[in-house]
């Protein structure tokens, strides 16, 4: 039994009557009161009633902490967020549900993170929710039939490691987490779409923020990710540029008018120079010297990401690449990866990551050579972020996620030259 209208076991029928029972003080608050909605928050809890209650008592308290009952009406984004963040709705599928699209590669994650705050963006997406919720609620008046869940398509031609950023990923996880709590049950599958070799990196760092159902629902496509969409959109609610037909009245594929397709934020916009890092550990640098960081690589795809900032003055930094792990070697006797240069890092902390193209052990260095007087104290986070191993079924043109079984080990060792 799917767990939906008309479709329940008893033992189901009894949970669903035991709920709404269970509920009765907090009916009235909700935002949909029929068997359908109540069923979401069932199957998300597999039909445990206590844990359901508990789930949907936390979305009222939630709706009435962000004023979410009002928040398409009394609150609009930030101009920058109205600008510079991608996406929209844009036609229906083959079943009546509005589609949702997110095109990631030109977006300008650190530009827009200095330019507004974290709490605009999770607001953004509650809005984006409240609003797909409210599309669903009229295509079931339109159609006749019920309507409850989304199909999104995630186009991530140009993911770079610009996306990797750390509090950006943060809160794309903050916003993932308020989505499997507060709207279950409301995604029916997810198409991504010209998917890069940095893809499983980015995949696998937000993955765990997703439940095992709505990781089901998720579907890689491969190359003939065109033929697989028209299998579930009509061509005339695809947009021209995904090989569809719609467009805009002037013609344009893209549909700009309803999905919003971005660039660089421009620094007019920044409000702040820095977002504010908590560090993982601390090192000092003597004067005329340096130090080291080895992070053994064990195979290629691997993402090396590292945040800092520098205590006083200024700090050289620089990436190497050496065959083993324990052995001390200067600089010129290693592999350069990323050349040495000084970084204001005492004004704005740097941040940066690298994809490890070959196995071996990196080198993250701090120089303080140039300097005669100055030790340099420096707060740092370092990051490997691996791969999540992905299976493509050529059949049917979409990847399968499994999870990564290889480990990279990463060791510290803090010398000095």
């Amino acid at each position: 039994m799917s767990g939906r209208v008309g479709d329940l076991s008893p033992k189901q029928a009894e949970a669903l009557e035991l709920f709404r029972e269970k509920i009765q003080d907090i009916v009235p608050l909700l935002p949909l009161q029929h068997d359908h909605f109540l069923l979401r928050w069932l199957r998300a809890r597999n039909f445990n009633v206590q844990k359901s209650e508990a789930m949907l008592r936390k979305h009222v308290e939630f709706r009435k902490h962000m004023k979410v009952d009002s928040i398409i009406a009394d609150w609009r984004p930030p101009e920058v967020i109205e600008k510079y963040l991608s996406g929209g709705m844009c036609g229906y599928d083959r079943e009546g549900s509005p589609i949702w699209y997110d095109v990631i590669g030109p977006v300008d994650p650190k530009g827009l993170f200095l330019s507004a705050s974290k709490q605009d963006f999770i607001k953004s997406k509650i809005r984006d929710c409240e609003m797909l919720q409210k599309e669903c609620t009229l295509q079931s008046q339109r159609l006749g039939k019920h309507v409850e869940a989304i199909t999104m398509i995630y186009d991530v031609e140009g993911l770079g490691l610009k996306h990797l950023w750390k509090p950006a990923i943060e809160t794309y996880g903050e916003i993932l987490q308020m989505f499997e709590d507060n709207y279950p049950e409301g995604l029916k599958r997810l198409f991504v779409i010209k998917a890069p070799k940095l893809f499983p990196v980015a995949y696998n760092l937000i993955k765990h923020f997703l439940c095992e159902n709505t990781r089901q629902k998720i579907c890689i496509l491969g190359g003939n990710w065109q033929e697989v969409l028209l299998k579930y959109i009509d061509e005339e609610e695809l947009p021209a540029i995904y090989g569809g037909k719609l467009t805009d009245p002037d013609g344009d594929p893209r549909c700009r008018t309803r999905i919003n397709h971005v660039g660089p934020v421009p620094p007019s916009y920044y409000v702040r120079d820095h977002v504010k890092v908590d560090y993982d550990q601390c090192l000092t640098v003597s004067r005329g010297s340096t130090q080291q960081l080895d992070y053994e690589i064990l195979f290629p795809g691997c993402v090396l990401r590292w945040q800092f900032s520098s205590e006083g003055a200024d700090i050289g930094f620089g990436v190497f690449l050496k065959a083993k792990k324990g052995e001390w070697k200067k600089a010129a006797q290693m592999d350069e990866v990323l050349p040495s240069q000084r970084y204001n890092a005492h004004l704005v902390p740097e941040d940066g990551s690298l994809t490890c193209e070959r196995p071996g052990v990196y080198v993250l260095r701090f120089d303080n050579t140039y300097s005669i007087f100055q030790a340099k104290r420096i707060s740092f986070s370092v990051e490997i972020l691996l791969p999540d191993q992905m299976q493509v079924n050529s059949a049917t043109g979409v990847n399968k996620q499994t999870d990564c079984e290889s480990k990279a080990v990463a060791d510290m060792a803090a010398r000095t030259e």
